[in-house]
């Protein structure tokens, strides 16, 4: 078996970017999805099935091509003979033209793309949020119209109680503007990963709390003092993220514009000003000042804090399950015999064990408003709602095809073509499933899949009960909408962007010890000059207009 085309030809689909120098979001083209709403859709059926349902497998009457911005990832790459193209145009009649735009830069390519007007039909991997600042310039199509065209997400909301999460993401003119990614059960993308063996070695549990795991940290000190304990990667941006639910706060990457829910006050605050958000930061300077955090753990690329956790030099580190598989091949590399990297459910917190709400909604993808003029729209609806959210759509996605890349036992279990490898689930194997057939891929399975047994099923046994224990903690309330008018948008960005920047630099500053946290009610007057109760009033006020 092969991942390659056995029928080579050329795929006239894929297309480069084109640069378009530096363009405005608000001048983004595209038609007038609000002139052709809703029932509309059914008068342009060119290549749309009939009747359309949940469970039906979907198949154009007429050759269907959409346009894709792909985020390639250098792991994996593109390739335009990948099984997965071969199979969607042969068995369903869809090709896919592919824009390709580097994940390196994938970001500031959708702003380019968009903001030329030359957006594809869909744009994967976009996450809730993601979308706001294209609104306004009407380049997105507004989802929320046409849910009675996409019955395998609306089931799904249905079904998973995730309608009203959903319509949290409504913005002031009362229309959603992304399909976002659905778990049935949460899941979580990163957490501490360890030193297994020395836990083990050192008779640790997983710690309860964060305050446990630093008493572990202190103990690991102790016995190994050459190494430094915990050395983190990314910036400390992902832990910052993951660790802020315990805190009640928001914080690293989940940072967002820094408007974060009270629930007890009902009201709306800003994160980076808040005693809560002081005490994230204090911990994790503790830390550092104990010598129990590398120094360097803020400023480190990723490459030099994996080799210092696959080394031995530091026996702690953020990740997730490929990152496990990469510390592991570096032991092997360096010959760290009996060195296990193993992820730890995230600690709790003294109040209790949380995670962020948002954790079954996961990266989905913008859909541009200029389809709604095409003769095929509904057909692209059709397809969008098969493949991203149909359980057969997301098995193929996420498994390839049947009898040819894997195959499905008398007790439903799915198992690899062994000479296929996913996950590890196979690592001897010549074959991976992404790069040589182009399934398990992000931009066509957003991030992890969506019913709890598609996303357990390609993952390794520890994995799947690291996810189990992670289901465990409770979700914090959904934060509620907070619906911004075109103005507001525009008011809200300008003060979002210099706040953030502004918070981002003086965190850091905070835990590397440059900064006291005697200055604190300083740094908050310096966010209350840079018009902090200016951003919060606008969120209070969009929220009233939304009850």
């Amino acid at each position: 078996m092969t991942g390659k085309n056995r029928n080579p030809r050329s795929r006239s689909g894929v297309v480069g970017l084109i640069a378009a120098g530096s363009l405005l979001i608000t001048s983004c083209g595209g038609g007038d999805a609000e002139a052709d709403e809703g029932g509309d859709a059914a008068e342009r059926d060119l290549a749309a099935m009939a009747d359309f349902g949940v469970g039906d497998s979907f198949v154009a009457t007429e050759p269907l091509e959409l346009s894709v911005l792909y985020r390639n990832n250098p792991d994996h790459g593109l390739d335009e003979d990948w099984m997965f193209f071969d199979h969607l145009e042969e068995n369903h009649n869809v090709s896919l033209a592919i824009v390709d735009a580097p994940l390196s830069d994938f970001e500031q390519r959708r702003s380019l793309v968009i903001g030329a007007g030359d957006m594809p039909d869909i744009v994967p991997v976009t996450y809730p949020g993601q979308d706001v600042p294209y609104i306004s310039g009407g380049a997105l199509l507004p989802v929320s119209d046409y849910l009675d065209q996409m019955p395998n997400f609306s089931e799904k909301l249905d079904a998973w109680d995730l309608r009203e999460d959903y319509e949290a993401l409504y913005q002031e003119d009362g229309k959603a503007y992304i399909l976002p990614g659905l778990l049935e059960d949460p899941f979580q993308h990163f957490s501490l990963v360890v030193r297994g063996d020395i836990w083990d070695e050192m008779g640790f549990e997983d710690p309860e709390t964060w305050e446990e795991f630093a008493d572990q940290l202190r103990e690991v000190k102790d016995e190994y003092p050459d190494s430094v304990p915990y050395s983190d990667r990314w910036e400390l941006q992902s832990t910052l993220n993951f660790a802020s639910a315990n805190f009640d706060t928001v914080a690293g990457w989940g940072y967002g514009d820094g408007i974060y829910f009270d629930h007890d006050a009902g009201e709306f605050i800003y994160a980076g000003a808040s005693d809560e958000y002081r005490e994230l930061l204090e911990f994790f300077a503790g830390l550092l000042e104990e010598g129990l955090m590398d120094s360097e753990t803020l400023t480190q690329d990723d490459r030099t804090a994996e080799q210092k956790f696959s080394s031995g030099s530091s026996l702690a580190i953020a990740g997730n399950d490929e990152s496990t598989q990469i510390y592991t091949r570096g032991f092997e590399e360096l010959g760290t015999e009996g060195a296990e990297a193993r992820l730890i459910p995230i600690p709790g917190g003294e109040d209790g064990d949380f995670v962020h709400s948002g954790a079954r909604f996961d990266s989905g993808l913008a859909i541009s408003s200029s389809i709604a003029e095409d003769d095929d729209f509904l057909a692209k609806l059709q397809f969008i709602d098969w493949l991203y959210y149909s359980d057969e759509g997301l098995e193929y996605a996420t498994w390839g095809v049947e009898g040819e890349t894997y195959t499905v036992g008398e007790d439903g279990t799915r198992e690899l073509d062994p000479n296929i490898d996913l996950n590890s689930l196979n690592p001897e194997a010549e074959e991976h499933l992404v790069r040589d057939y182009g399934f398990s891929n992000q931009p066509f399975l957003h991030a992890v899949g969506s019913t709890t047994d598609l996303v357990h099923s390609t993952f390794r046994p520890h994995v799947v009960e690291w996810q189990e224990k992670m289901h465990d903690k409770e979700e914090l309330p959904v934060t509620p909408p907070y619906p911004f008018t075109d103005l507001e948008l525009e008011q809200a960005g300008l003060l979002q962007t210099t706040l953030t920047d502004h918070v981002q630099t003086a965190s850091a500053q905070f835990i590397l010890g440059q900064r006291s946290f005697d200055d604190w009610d300083a740094y908050v007057s310096e966010l209350e000059n840079l018009n902090m109760q200016q951003l919060v009033d606008l969120a209070n006020e969009a929220h009233e207009r939304a009850q």
